[in-house]
Formats: C-alpha cells, structure tokens, sequence
C-alpha cells in the first residue's frame, strides 16, 4: 500500500484470548468498508501467544504489522510507539477488546474531516449508546477520576478515557513527541497538550459496551492516575509541553501554544 488513509494502531498486552477476534473484525470492516488503511498492533511485552496470533493474520494481511516494545512499559509507551510509526493521514488508536465497536471509527473520522485536530469518542455524551453498562462502582470511581482532571488540569471534556482516539497526521506527531506519562494516565495528558498548543477537540459520542474482562482497578490505577495528573501539571510548569522537538532529524514545531487559555472543544 501507498501512503495510507488511516492507520489503526490496537495497544496488546496478554490479549491472546480475544485479539484474534478483534482483528477478525478490525480487518473485515476495513475491507467491506473500503478503508484504505493499515493495522498496527504493538505487543507490550506479552508472555502469552498474543505475537504469535498476530504474526500469523500478518502473513494473510499486508497492511497488518506487529511492532514488539522492549518490554512491558505500559498502554501511553504502546499506544506512542505505534502512533509515532504510523503512515496514515488519520491516526487512530482502539483498545484490543473494541469496547467501542470498530465501525464507529467513521463517526472519529467524520469529526477529523470536518476540521477538527482530535477526536475523542465519548460514553457519556450520549449514554443511551451504552449496550453494557459498567458496574455501578466503577462508573463511581470512573466519575470521580473525570471530576478529578477537570479540576487538576482545567479540562473540558465529559470522557477522557475512553480509549477510542483519532488525530491529524501532524497533531498525533506533534502530541505524542511530547508525551511523557506512559502507562493508564496519558489519555488526560494528549489532551492537555493539544488544547495547550491550541488544537481543535472534538468529543463524539459512540457505541461502547463494557468488558468484564477490563484490567483496569479503579483503587491501586486511579491513585497512580492522579500521581500522573500531578506530574502533568509539573511538566507544564517546567515548560516540558511548550518546546519545538525533533523526531529522527524531522522538526515538530510547538505550534501557536496557548499558556493561558485552551483551545475551544467541540461536541458532536
């Protein structure tokens, strides 16, 4: 394939028991959709055969790779890894257990062509999309930690976790060069660095439905999400965010960063 359209990069870790299917299904949408895309899958250090049912959908699909991290450091390593070798025009990132059904790309897609710079799927714009509700608990402590962003990191979005993200070719780059939190909390840091730098986001509500299978806990994660909220505010004040950047010789200018007020945020 040429320069593709879109590249779908999937973050793995021990995902042997269901990435066979998501990529059954990734690969079957990209095809009847016509989508001129490619796949990236990066395996986080996996110690089950999560590479190995990679490696083999890789022989049956060209526009399939698997890129191996060093070891396991974490979904925001991951999820840069496989961003920052990314091809497409749109980049998109998807958790393995497609808890936002693949096909909703498009709504993400739609939003980046209609101007903005990021484009984040949301569970709770529009909660009636929800097919499978998450345990009463965890919507507590999932609640408690997006209050928490927005009073740590002034942001102004309903739902910055979902893990269903599209960007620009250049606002991706010009995000994840910056990157620094590179386990559960970086979602709230891409965002905070593309309203700091002035970019459009736009929040969509999509289809999502909760997987019991989640590794997530919300008591021992969230305490280390809010020690990573904090340290995004430190890297802020020390200017880490603000700075032009180079990625293997090629310049990333910062861009018109905003120190004082964000960019404005779209809802679709």
């Amino acid at each position: 394939m040429d320069q593709p359209q879109y590249s779908i990069v999937i973050p793995a870790f021990n995902e042997q028991a269901r990435i066979g299917a998501t990529l059954e299904r990734v690969m079957e949408c990209i095809e009847t959709r016509h989508w001129a895309a490619e796949v990236l899958v990066v395996n986080d250090g996996s110690n089950d055969k999560t590479a190995a049912i990679v490696r083999a959908f890789a022989h049956r699909h060209s526009t399939l790779r698997l890129i191996e991290n060093p070891a396991n450091k974490g979904k925001g390593y991951s999820v840069r890894n496989g961003i920052l070798q990314s091809r497409g025009a749109i980049v998109m990132f998807t958790d393995a257990d497609l808890s936002a059904p693949i096909e909703e790309a498009e709504l993400l897609f739609a939003a980046i062509a209609g101007g903005a710079d990021v484009a984040i799927g949301s569970r709770w714009l529009d909660r009636s999309r929800q097919t499978l509700q998450q345990p009463i608990y965890r919507r507590f402590f999932g609640r408690c930690f997006n209050w928490l962003t927005r009073l740590v990191m002034n942001l102004p979005l309903a739902d910055t976790q979902c893990g269903f993200k599209a960007f620009r070719r250049e606002a991706a780059r010009t995000i994840f060069i910056r990157q620094r939190i590179e386990r559960w909390g970086f979602d709230p840091e891409i965002l905070y660095i593309a309203l700091r730098l002035g970019m459009r986001v736009q929040e969509v509500a999509v289809t999502w439905g909760h997987d019991e299978r989640s590794r997530i806990s919300y008591l021992k994660d969230g305490l280390k999400m809010l020690q990573d909220l904090l340290r995004v505010r430190y890297y802020a004040l020390a200017g880490y965010y603000d700075g032009d950047a180079y990625l293997d010789g090629e310049f990333i200018p910062c861009g018109g960063c905003r120190k004082e007020s964000a960019a404005p945020v779209a809802k679709a």
